[in-house]
Order: structure tokens, then C-alpha cells, then sequence
């Protein structure tokens, strides 16, 4: 296969959840670049419909629907759309997110419940519902958008985020599991783990600890909004085909330090 081939998406189907603004529309257009037809989800349906119509400029096809990836019937009627539009799902990113920012010993309850509702729970359902698709079809590729905060604790002068590192960290594990329990069935479940990109999320932590987080980047520079594109189009891609249950950093080099 040529080197080409190996990173055409070209007739493949993407499902990019929280694909409206940040890093899940940056991958979906990395997708789209590359060929694929995309379907971009998330609970602003105007924010995915302004990515959608950006998408087909690139020539290929793409829906917006509306998702709380915590409600099953939202998650079944993407699912259900998307195979009606196209008859296939080869790809799905779980990206859509949630944060909260409170010391441990304040975080409320409810703030607790909500991001790990998101962040774990989410994954769950959409990895449920389209690998029931994937596990018929006995192929397909599910990446799930961890953190580098699910890697180790947090430097709580600028990331008191508890329930959010958790949360991440139950991505990983769940990652690997997956990926183990569907490899024999043809579906490969990776991850990406990134560091420090500025987003609507990470605004508000990136004003406050700009600075250190930077001291602790060896390349000096936070993501930009093409640095996921390439490791994402990858773990897509047939060049990944033998790799699965795999957690791809991409922080600028903070983890080794």
C-alpha cells in the first residue's frame, strides 16, 4: 500500500462528537481533508451546523445533529441518522467534554456527577451504540480523547480539577479494555492524551497558569489548531492497523519531565 493510502479516508464515515468548536473541530476537518464524509454532533447544534457547511467546502458530505452524549436516545438517533445518510460508521471520536474547577475538599456534588456523566459515561454510550454497528460491519475505529491530566496529579496551583483528571483516567482504562474486548472483532480503540491546547474549556486555567505550565513544557509552546489533525488521521487511518489500546500524548513533551 502506498504511503498515500495509508492516510486516505476517502468513502469512510466519521462520527466526531463535540465536534463544534476546539479540538473536536479541528479533527473533523482533518478528517474531511482526508476524504472522509462527517458527522458532527454535539448540544450546539448551530456551532456543528457552521462546522458542517465548512466541511462540505472541502468536497466531501456532512450532517450536524444535535447530542447530549449522556442521553441514550440522543446517542441513538445519531447513530440511527447517520446510518440512514450513509449506511456505514467506520470512525467515531468521543471529544466532547466537560470541566469544573474547585478545590477538592469544595468540589460540589453535582459538578462531580456532571463531568464524570460527560466524560465517562458519554464515551460509553456512543462506544456502545456505534460498536454494535462496527461489531456487524466487523470493522471500524473508535479514538477517545483522554488528557495528560489522566496520566498523574495536577499541580493544584493551577489545575484544581479532581473530577476531571479522574475522569480522564477512567478514559485510559477504558481504552485498553475496549480495545482488548472488540480487537478479535476488527475494532481498534485508541486514545489520545493532549496537553495544554487553548480552548473555551481551558481559557480560564491557561490565564491563570500560563506561565507554569510553560515551565513545564520542554517545547515551550502550547497546541495549536493543527496539532491534533496528524496523530488523530493516523489512529483513523489504515498506516495504524496494528495498533490498538494505545494512549498517544501530545503535550509538548510535559509528560517526560
Amino acid at each position: 500500500m502506498h504511503v498515500k493510502e495509508l492516510f486516505d479516508l476517502t468513502g469512510k464515515v466519521a462520527i466526531v462528537t463535540g465536534g463544534g468548536r476546539g479540538l473536536g473541530q479541528q479533527i473533523a476537518e482533518g478528517f474531511a481533508e482526508a476524504g472522509a464524509n462527517v458527522v458532527v454532533c454535539s448540544r450546539n447544534l448551530e456551532a456543528c451546523q457552521d462546522v458542517s457547511e465548512g466541511l462540505k467546502k472541502i468536497g466531501v458530505d456532512s450532517i450536524a445533529l444535535k447530542c447530549d452524549v449522556t442521553n441514550p436516545e440522543d446517542v441513538k438517533n445519531v447513530v440511527e441518522r447517520t446510518i440512514e445518510r450513509f449506511g456505514q460508521i467506520d470512525i467515531l471520536v468521543n471529544n466532547s467534554g466537560a470541566t469544573w474547577g474547585a478545590l477538592v475538599e469544595e468540589m460540589p456534588l453535582e459538578a462531580w456527577k456532571k463531568v464524570m456523566d460527560v466524560n465517562v459515561t458519554g464515551t460509553f454510550l456512543m462506544s456502545q451504540s456505534v460498536g454494535k454497528v462496527m461489531l456487524e460491519q466487523k470493522s471500524g475505529k473508535i479514538i477517545n480523547i483522554a488528557s495528560v491530566a489522566g496520566l498523574k496529579g495536577s499541580n493544584p496551583k493551577y489545575m484544581n480539577t479532581i473530577g476531571y483528571n479522574t475522569s480522564k483516567g477512567a478514559v485510559i482504562t477504558f481504552t485498553k479494555d475496549l480495545a482488548v474486548k472488540w480487537g478479535p472483532h476488527g475494532i481498534y480503540v485508541n486514545a489520545i492524551a493532549p496537553g495544554f491546547f487553548p480552548t473555551k474549556m481551558s481559557k480560564g486555567l491557561l490565564e491563570k497558569g500560563s506561565e507554569g505550565i510553560l515551565e513545564g513544557t520542554p517545547l515551550r509552546k502550547f497546541g495549536s489548531d493543527t496539532d491534533l489533525k496528524g496523530v488523530a488521521l493516523f489512529l483513523a487511518a489504515p498506516a495504524s492497523n496494528f495498533i490498538t489500546g494505545d494512549i498517544i500524548v501530545v503535550d509538548g513533551g510535559a509528560h517526560a519531565m
